[in-house]
């Protein structure tokens, strides 16, 4: 019998696949503790992981534990070190989430290009006759991208990106340059030497050392005033305090950012008033399709784990 320990809810589809299995029990612990998780981690073998953070010393205290499954595709919430000392699987949801993020990267895109609420605020307020004086918008038509990171999430964006007639360019050097031009991008090998002469920046990429800081204040202030950023990925890959100096000094036009460098971000950081910046509460992939998808493809991880049939595309190389 295999125990799974379930911290923080999932949708009920993916509980409905252990329903009917005899060698599965689990328990759903939702708004988990770190005491409390440490008591109910002891005896399982497979973790359902969401935001909560899985640090050393709740992985030590799990004796049976062989498989993490997260809930979505970022890992920094999970002590590497220590799973990969263990020999601790790290499964990802690698296939559920690309369309859910890609659609609120344009969401976010179109509402700073729209300038947002501000045509329903002319209505609503009896202004309709002063719509001639309202500033001009932006299209998105004919207009480069660059995406950052060519993942599942990265390919679902070139997709939309083509049906809106955009120059896209990618980075990614771990993709061929050969795949990129395939699915209609055009590769490039320097983020600085680009960024320059982009309209769009899209960010899909994990936070890690390389990638901390990425976008930054040196290549900010190199980016035409009209361009755009959107981080849908994870905060600390575009530097938040660059980006306020960037955004007040004028070196570009706005920013949609999904992520922080710190969830919740602190009630007095400047961006959360700063009226440049476009904000959602780390939900990109929070669509009812997307989370059935997620919460099946988080329990099928381990019951394919289990069975020594789990898709190598969903393990974490450690």
């Amino acid at each position: 019998m295999k125990k799974i320990l379930i911290i923080e809810n999932i949708h009920e589809s993916g509980i409905e696949l252990l329903k009917d299995k005899k060698d599965y029990i689990f328990e759903i612990i939702d708004n988990p503790d770190p005491i409390f998780v440490k008591k109910k981690i002891d005896d399982c073998d497979a973790v359902v992981l969401r935001t909560f953070k899985l640090n050393a010393e709740l992985i030590n205290s799990a004796k049976k534990l062989q498989i993490i499954s997260r809930h979505g595709v970022g890992y920094d919430n999970v002590d590497l070190d220590i799973i990969k000392k263990k020999n601790i699987t790290l499964a990802i949801t690698a296939t559920a989430n690309a369309v859910a993020v890609t659609e609120h990267v344009f969401f976010m895109m179109l509402n700073i290009s729209k300038s947002h609420d501000m045509y329903d605020k002319c209505v609503k307020s009896g202004e309709f006759s002063k719509r001639k004086q309202l500033p001009k918008t932006i299209e998105l038509c004919n207009k480069k991208i660059l995406i950052v990171g060519f993942g599942r999430i990265g390919q679902s964006l070139i997709k939309r990106c083509i049906g809106f007639e955009m120059e896209i360019f990618v980075y990614d050097p771990f993709i061929d340059e050969s795949k990129i031009n395939s699915l209609g991008g055009k590769k490039v090998s320097n983020i600085n030497s680009i960024i320059k002469n982009m309209d769009y920046v899209s960010v899909h990429v994990p936070l890690n050392d390389k990638t901390r800081n990425l976008i930054n204040l040196n290549n900010m202030k190199t980016m035409k005033k009209t361009a755009i950023l959107i981080n849908a990925a994870r905060g600390g890959v575009i530097n938040e305090s660059d980006l306020e100096e960037a955004l007040n000094k004028n070196y570009i036009f706005g920013a949609g950012l999904d992520v922080f460098e710190k969830e919740p971000p602190d009630i007095n950081n400047p961006l959360l008033k700063n009226k440049k910046v476009f904000l959602s509460p780390h939900v990109a992939s929070f669509t009812e399709e997307c989370m059935q998808r997620m919460s099946k493809e988080t329990i099928q991880n381990i019951i394919d784990f289990f069975e020594k049939k789990l898709d190598k595309s969903m393990i974490v190389k450690l």
